[in-house]
């Protein structure tokens, strides 16, 4: 007899409580973006886009080039279309897609005014401004002050057709998210220009080690360990190594992959449950709603005994952050 194989489990996003609680996510994305030093007219993709504000900025900062942000969860997207419309950011677009599959000519035409993309068919979204605006707008090095997201916002871009082909492919706090990274970078090169940049900040190797410490022994614990059976790897945290080796099979040329350590500042309790209860997703679902709370509560509990708020209150997480610099060196992937 044969068992049938277990069926995956979904991650299904609440897309307005990431955005009102992405601020450190947001903040290493502006760091990430400021190094890039764009000229204005680039054409981005934005791989792992969440709820649009990242993205926004971006299109902000290439006001004559344009920004695709593309994410796997039709959540995230039907949020980012509401809270940036193409009447206010003309040069900016979402669509739903995984990274590892993505396809350039599903981009054709993204920017022409007679030929929107329809949203995905989900319930309304509410956004606030405080979801997608909670800080200063970044500032690109000799850019001047910040900029606006201004509802009279216009763009002459042209439509991206499908032999065309982006200048950056970028991606901020995402591919820890995905199983296969060679998938995405064989994608990536794909749809890259020769010369074309890989910008990337996710996950690495040994990060949030200790909420990890917290988060194993409670599930273990007879009250919660059934929820956890048999539960796939839902993290995939990379070493420089691998990319190091895997970077010149996609035909890139590495500009420098390192460990990156950050400290991520939480203000307060409060604070740290929200980033668990927004991106520790694949554990919480796991825990039937009405317990859920609870489970939190009791991770956030171990966690705090070991690693006490500092003197103002604030909770400290050691994160490491893997970042990628490289560029496109051959038209064959």
């Amino acid at each position: 007899m044969t068992s049938s194989p277990t069926k995956k489990r979904v991650t299904r996003w609440n897309a307005a409580d990431y955005a009102a609680n992405s601020v450190v996510q947001q903040a290493w994305a502006r760091e990430l973006i400021a190094r890039l030093n764009l000229r204005g007219d680039e054409h981005v993709l934005d791989v792992g886009c969440g709820d649009g504000k990242v993205s926004a900025e971006i299109a902000q900062a290439v006001p004559r080039g344009s920004v695709v942000g593309i994410d796997a969860s039709p959540q995230m997207i039907k949020f980012a279309r509401a809270a940036f419309p193409s009447g206010k950011i003309a040069n900016l677009k979402f669509e739903v897609m995984d990274a590892r599959k993505i396809r350039l000519t599903q981009f054709s035409n993204r920017f022409m005014a007679d030929s929107p993309s329809p949203p995905p068919k989900e319930e309304r979204v509410e956004v606030r401004s405080s979801m997608v605006s909670d800080s200063k707008p970044l500032s690109p090095p000799g850019r001047g002050e910040g900029v606006e997201l201004r509802p009279e916002r216009t763009s002459s871009c042209p439509p991206i057709h499908p032999d065309e082909k982006f200048d950056l492919v970028f991606s901020n706090a995402t591919l820890h998210w995905v199983d296969d990274h060679q998938a995405f970078l064989r994608r990536a090169a794909a749809c890259l220009h020769s010369a074309g940049r890989l910008a990337v900040s996710c996950g690495g190797k040994g990060n949030a080690q200790d909420v990890f410490v917290a988060l194993r022994p409670e599930m273990r614990l007879k009250r919660w360990r059934e929820f956890f059976r048999k539960m796939d790897k839902p993290y995939f945290f990379h070493s420089p190594d691998s990319y190091e080796k895997w970077l010149p099979r996609f035909g890139f040329k590495s500009l420098g992959v390192r460990l990156s350590p950050k400290d991520a500042i939480y203000d307060g309790r409060k604070s740290f449950i929200a980033w668990l209860r927004t991106t520790w997703l694949p554990y919480v679902q796991r825990v039937p709603e009405n317990l859920r709370e609870h489970f939190i509560g009791a991770v956030v509990d171990r966690y705090l005994a070991k690693h006490p708020p500092d003197d103002t209150g604030r909770v400290h997480v050691r994160m490491v952050r893997l970042e990628i610099d490289a560029v496109k060196v051959t038209s064959d992937v």
